[in-house]
């Protein structure tokens, strides 16, 4: 039920604007069901090779469009060169 509540949120905090897109919504979509995997926990721990996988977009839309949702603030990302640890996403309050 957490799910489609974020959700619901997320897609109510976007109704007005014209800066998000489908690929926007597939990655934050992605983003959702790996914090509920993760027993909702804020920040989640992200791979992006298996988030760009997950959410069927290469490297410069992800980058984008993460750009996109951390501008907006919606997210905030804190990538790291450590990849048994992963980077850091915070899911902001909507």
């Amino acid at each position: 039920m957490k799910e489609y509540e974020q959700l619901l949120a997320f897609y109510e905090a976007i109704a007005d604007t014209t800066q998000i897109g489908a690929y926007h919504i597939c990655l934050y979509i992605t983003l959702v069901r790996l914090r509920s995997r993760n027993d909702w926990q804020n920040p989640i721990s992200i791979y992006r090779t298996m988030v760009m996988q997950d959410a069927r977009m290469g490297r410069k839309t992800f980058n984008k469009c993460m750009r996109d949702l951390i501008e907006l603030g919606y997210l905030k990302y804190e990538p790291s060169n450590n990849p048994a640890t992963g980077s850091k996403v915070y899911f902001n309050k909507l």
